[in-house]
Parts: structure tokens; C-alpha cells; sequence
């Protein structure tokens, strides 16, 4: 019996023991990403700018096809909640491929373009699996919402609305 509960608590724990990060690595924030004017810029500092403001942070690319077929969910949040602020960062592996690209699809929002990848320290944070990526930062620059990859995401709405 004893052994029962053992492993019984033991698979609990690994069920429910980890917890969803609220707050960005150290590492996470200081990762560099490039801005429209092609500076570069820490990601803390890119929080900074949002601070007061919930943001909707979508993690995307160009030749990403997921990605593509979620801008018009996307753009459909920022005509209904227009509160808040939205920011794309890009995974494209060339500047002139993700300017085309927001000009192309007609992406408004706060943009970067993250030249680590997967490799960096920011998709390593974020355990980054699978693009597009939501996630919801909140007025303080803490995670509300740690993963979604639907913008149609039930969580990710009641996020952006509460």
C-alpha cells in the first residue's frame, strides 16, 4: 500500500508539479533582437516600452505557413481589442524577407526580428516548439498567458479581456 502512494504522489508531482513560469529569465531578457531600423535591442528593453499596457507577443515568420494562416485570426483580435498592444517577433533568417513580409501581409504592430532563432536563449526560456507562438505579457512585464498557438485560443482571449 505504502508503495501505491508512493508512486502515486510521485506521478502527481510530475503531472502538476511544474510551474508555468510568471517572470523572464535573466538570459530571456537580455537576448538581442533587431528593430525595423535595424538597431538592436535587448528584449527587457522592448517590455520596457509596453510597461502599463497588456501585450499580445507573437512569436512567427514569414515561411511559416501556420503562421500565414493565423494573421487573419490575429488581425481580427486587434480590431476587437484594441487595448492593447500588439508585438511580432520574427523568426525569418533575413531582414529583407521580414520587412517584405510585414509590408506584404500588412502586419501593424510593434516589430522584431529575432536572429537566434530556436538556438537563443529566448526560445530556449520559452521552450519554443512551434511557431506561431502567443503568448500574453501583462502591465508589469510578467507572463500571463505562457502558451497558445491558436489566436483563437479561449485562454488567450479571456487573457487579453481580464
Amino acid at each position: 500500500m505504502k508503495k501505491i502512494i508512493l508512486i502515486a504522489s510521485i506521478v502527481l508531482c510530475l503531472l502538476g508539479c511544474s510551474e508555468t513560469p510568471t517572470e523572464f529569465s535573466e538570459a530571456a531578457l537580455q537576448e538581442q533582437f533587431v528593430n525595423l531600423n535595424g538597431e538592436t535591442v535587448a528584449f527587457e528593453t522592448i517590455l520596457e516600452k509596453h510597461k502599463g499596457k497588456t501585450v499580445l507577443l507573437t512569436i512567427w515568420a514569414t515561411w511559416c505557413r501556420d503562421c500565414l494562416g493565423e494573421l487573419p485570426r490575429v488581425k481580427e483580435l486587434q480590431h476587437e481589442i484594441s487595448k492593447i498592444d500588439y508585438v511580432f517577433l520574427s523568426m525569418d533568417r533575413s531582414i529583407e524577407n521580414w520587412k517584405q513580409g510585414i509590408s506584404k501581409f500588412e502586419i501593424e504592430g510593434d516589430q522584431y526580428l529575432m536572429p537566434s532563432g530556436w538556438d537563443g536563449p529566448f526560445a530556449e526560456f520559452i521552450d519554443l516548439d512551434w511557431i506561431t507562438r502567443y503568448m500574453v505579457i501583462d502591465q508589469n512585464g510578467h507572463i500571463k498567458l505562457y502558451k497558445a498557438i491558436k489566436a483563437n485560443n479561449t485562454y488567450l482571449r479571456e487573457s487579453l479581456t481580464n
